[in-house]
């Protein structure tokens, strides 16, 4: 009884001692970079972002010169208070009219009193009548006329509000923020320098939450699946090794011939499929640094 308890143990030690050592895919650490460019053209007047910086989502390090956007904006404002000015106001202009319409209308209404008592001709009628219809064609003229105006400046009005709309967007480009929470990888402009709408300034990456990008062959695509947590083990040379938890997020639907700096567990395979792996960084890893993974 004790041998055969004693070669189990020594199966169960060889069985392990195969294992260990042994991983089912191999890549490297990478994160998702966000390459932050100039919106608008105009020099750098401050930069202060650093390579290493830890930025926040929405965190201001830089200001390009917004001196000429401002101007226009203040000119257009102007502008606007010209059109305001220059604005009729109907109710006034119609004014004069409206009186000569109304003492027409009085003086229609005392002729036909004297023509019932025949102190009045019909021709002073229908001089008042003409006088009247003339009276109210121009009413009717004029204030199409002063319609056709104020909506004509409201239109400028509000086209030039829209100019104004434009430039503060292009104000507010001009303040450069963080895009998301990262650390600076690169930075690719320093103050003083031209900056053209386009201009690549920092490169910025999202340390906290890093994935190992690995290879499998198609044998070991029965073995994995989305969602499912593995053991990763990040090599840091030497001998030095750390153990995390990953969770795959990402599995290639192609495959695609072997990279050269990738071993798998089947040497033999040509073609492999890609798959990226999440974990959380403690700070210690780091990009393009190797790892292994056990499924």
């Amino acid at each position: 009884m004790k041998k055969l308890v004693c070669i189990l143990i020594i199966a169960l030690l060889v069985g392990c001692t195969g294992k260990s050592g042994k991983q089912d895919a191999t890549g490297t650490f990478q994160a998702t970079e966000v390459i932050l460019s100039g919106e608008v053209a105009g020099m750098l007047l401050t930069f202060q972002a650093t390579e290493g910086d830890a930025l926040e989502k929405g965190q201001q390090i830089g200001l390009i010169d917004s001196t000429q956007f401002f101007l226009q904006k203040q000119q257009l404002e102007q502008n606007i208070l010209a059109l305001e000015a220059s604005r009729p106001i109907v109710s006034i202009q119609l004014a004069p009219i409206e009186e000569q319409l109304t003492k027409q209308l009085r003086e229609k209404q005392r002729v036909e009193n004297l023509l019932k008592s025949d102190a009045a001709t019909t021709k002073e009628l229908d001089d008042i009548n003409s006088a009247i219809q003339v009276l109210e064609k121009q009413l009717e003229a004029q204030k199409n006329t002063l319609n056709k105006s104020v909506a004509t400046i409201e239109a400028q009005i509000g086209g030039l509000k829209a100019q104004i709309e434009q430039l503060e967007d292009r104000l507010r480009k001009c303040v450069i923020v963080s895009p998301i929470n990262g650390t600076v990888l690169a930075k690719y402009a320093q103050e003083g320098e031209l900056c053209s709408a386009g201009r690549p300034l920092l490169k910025i990456a999202d340390m906290n939450d890093v994935h190992l990008k690995a290879y499998v062959t198609s044998d070991q695509l029965i073995d994995i699946r989305l969602g499912q947590e593995v053991d990763v083990k990040a090599d840091f040379g030497g001998g030095n090794s750390r153990d995390y938890k990953g969770k795959i997020t990402w599995i290639s639907e192609k495959s695609e011939f072997t990279p050269k700096n990738i071993t798998t567990s089947d040497e033999r395979a040509n073609m492999v499929y890609a798959m990226k792996i999440a974990v959380r960084n403690d700070g210690y890893l780091k990009l393009g640094m190797y790892g292994e993974v056990n499924f």
